[in-house]
């Protein structure tokens, strides 16, 4: 196993993080949006069937 080498206070304060918070958020905010979505157009269409990418097919009767 190797060595540990500890970071200096320089290397330290050029730490950037919280770059997998905000990824994590954007994909959260999207994936409501297109729940959303699918459930607008479910709703408030007159057939009531909504087909998403992926093979997933909705209707509603």
């Amino acid at each position: 196993m190797e060595e540990k080498i500890p970071l200096s206070n320089e290397e330290m304060s050029q730490l950037r993080c919280g770059e997998a918070i905000t990824l994590t958020t954007v994909m959260a905010i999207m994936a409501i949006a297109l729940v959303a979505v699918a459930i607008y157009k479910l709703f408030y269409t007159d057939d009531g069937t909504i087909q998403l990418p992926g093979g997933y097919k909705f209707v509603w009767k």
